[in-house]
């Protein structure tokens, strides 16, 4: 089982900027985690929400802004 996010840009695409890191966890805890460390970075990189994916499962989106 994969837990990965996908990114999604402000106009509500898909975003797969090859600059935004693409990794991919063994828990859902570590996904979120990473998250947690990570959601400014996302964000200046154009990501205006995440969705989190269990293999191919979408569990959850959620905003990353502060607005």
């Amino acid at each position: 089982m994969a837990w990965t996010w996908r990114y999604i840009g402000t106009d509500g695409d898909r975003t797969g900027a090859e600059e935004l890191p693409a990794e991919s966890f063994t828990s859902r805890g570590d996904a979120e985690s990473w998250l947690g460390e990570n959601w400014a970075e996302l964000a200046e990189g154009g990501v205006a929400s995440v969705a989190l994916l269990e293999d191919d499962r979408e569990l959850y989106t959620m905003p990353l802004g502060t607005e």
